[in-house]
């Protein structure tokens, strides 16, 4: 009885310690917004355009489609990201619009909006929920 009772604490310890060890980025997020502007011009805002999936080991799958100006994309390019101290987060995706150092504006369990720039000007925002 003492053995069974044990191995019933060590059991939920362990799932206890190895549930909290997750990052929070890991699981699947809808991308609940993706706007891009430009300084003095209107921005272009797009909405629930697909869903983003983390997994623990760094590495993740993209399945977002959104059309501008009538042209399609498709983004399901697989993609790496990193942590870096709970103010940045790098997405790693050949030919993706999201492949790029974001600045991490909002950082809560079902919550993230990310800020970054694609080098000419033009500011991007993501916001994802879970």
């Amino acid at each position: 009885m003492k053995a069974k009772v044990i191995r019933i604490a060590i059991l939920f310890l362990t799932t206890v310690f190895f549930s909290s060890c997750a990052h929070r980025m890991v699981g699947t997020w809808t991308v609940q917004r993706f706007e891009t502007m430009s300084p003095g011009q209107q921005g272009v805002s797009f909405s629930n355009i697909g869903t983003m999936q983390f997994t623990g080991n760094g590495k993740g799958v993209k399945n977002l489609n959104y059309s501008v100006l009538g042209v399609s994309h498709n983004d399901q390019i697989p993609f790496t990201w990193e942590w870096s101290n709970a103010k940045y987060v790098t997405i790693k995706s050949e030919g993706s619009d999201l492949s790029k150092t974001w600045i991490i504006m909002t950082d809560k369990k079902k919550f993230q909006k990310w800020k970054s720039t694609d080098g000419s000007n033009n500011v991007h925002i993501l916001e994802l929920k879970k």
